[in-house]
């Protein structure tokens, strides 16, 4: 098991003190989002450079640290058809420079037509909406095998990818070998089903067997069912039954990456603790 975090929630920025506060943590490894990174390093076709991936990427082996996942999350149902083929083109670029950051895997999110909100919008539950995805990733895993790495998708409750469900119906539609998931169970819960969370990591586990790349950690208080949606806290501090939860994903996954997502400040320490502690427990 390796306990990695997104490097912008170290609040630090630069190569030298996202490894130096890593470090200090105890991590093993950074899902990486290089423009929200690295202040050199703009979210724009050609932010960034072979040469300058290389020397990230460098700097990271260097110090021990993975890199599981490289993030260039977009839309790919944006209204704006010239900035979703902007931002489609950013993520091709990254797939072209993940091997020189340290990573195989370029991963995003599956969109919605609200646009830069990224909510809900019942247009999202469409036909439509799924064949655009499935279309523009699969053309995103071919511009992946080109480079020999792979494409990660995510879904959430607001998106295109609404459950595991959806997303599964994505994946075998795409019919690509190197798209993997990302698993994040709090993405999935809304104020419906959010008390039926370990049904639906359950479910999620079974039908993505064996293809999932790693896990968002998250935590959250509870709202009341049907009324208020849950909140996400730092990992360790909110309701969710992390024994339950990690329990069941070493039953499966006993090499999992588990990747802190949201959790900041003061909360990481206790955050990164907590997962290895229960990790060894279960």
């Amino acid at each position: 098991m390796r306990v990695c975090i997104r490097a912008h929630d170290l609040g630090v920025k630069g190569t030298e003190d996202i490894i130096s506060r890593a470090r200090e943590l105890g991590i093993d490894g950074l899902q990486l989002v290089c423009y929200k990174s690295f202040e050199d390093i703009p979210y724009a076709p050609g932010g960034i450079t072979p040469e300058r991936a290389r020397e990230i990427g460098g700097a990271l082996r260097g110090a021990g640290l993975a890199v599981p996942l490289v993030g260039a999350y977009f839309n790919p149902v944006h209204s704006d058809l010239e900035k979703r083929a902007r931002c489609t083109q950013v993520f091709a670029e990254y797939l072209s420079v993940a091997k020189a950051l340290g990573s195989e895997f370029v991963g995003s999110e599956t969109g919605s037509y609200n646009d830069d909100k990224w909510t809900y919008n019942p247009k999202n539950h469409s036909m439509e909406a799924i064949q655009t995805v499935t279309d523009t990733f699969s053309a995103l895993a071919d511009r992946a095998a080109e480079h020999g790495v792979n494409v990660a998708m995510e879904g959430a409750a607001a998106h295109v990818s609404w459950c595991p469900d959806t997303l599964n119906l994505i994946l075998t539609a795409m019919n690509k070998p190197n798209v993997r998931v990302i698993f994040d169970l709090y993405n999935y819960m809304d104020a419906e089903n959010q008390l039926e969370y370990m049904d639906i990591l359950e479910h999620g586990l079974e039908i993505f067997k064996g293809r999932i790349l790693l896990f968002h950690m998250k935590d959250c208080i509870l709202g009341e069912k049907g009324v208020t949606a849950p909140k996400q806290v730092g990992f360790g501090r909110g309701d969710l039954d992390k024994t339950e939860i990690l329990r069941s994903i070493k039953a499966q996954c006993p090499d999992a990456t588990l990747v802190l997502e949201g959790t900041t400040g003061e909360d990481i320490p206790f955050a990164v603790n907590t997962l290895r502690e229960i990790w060894e427990k279960v």
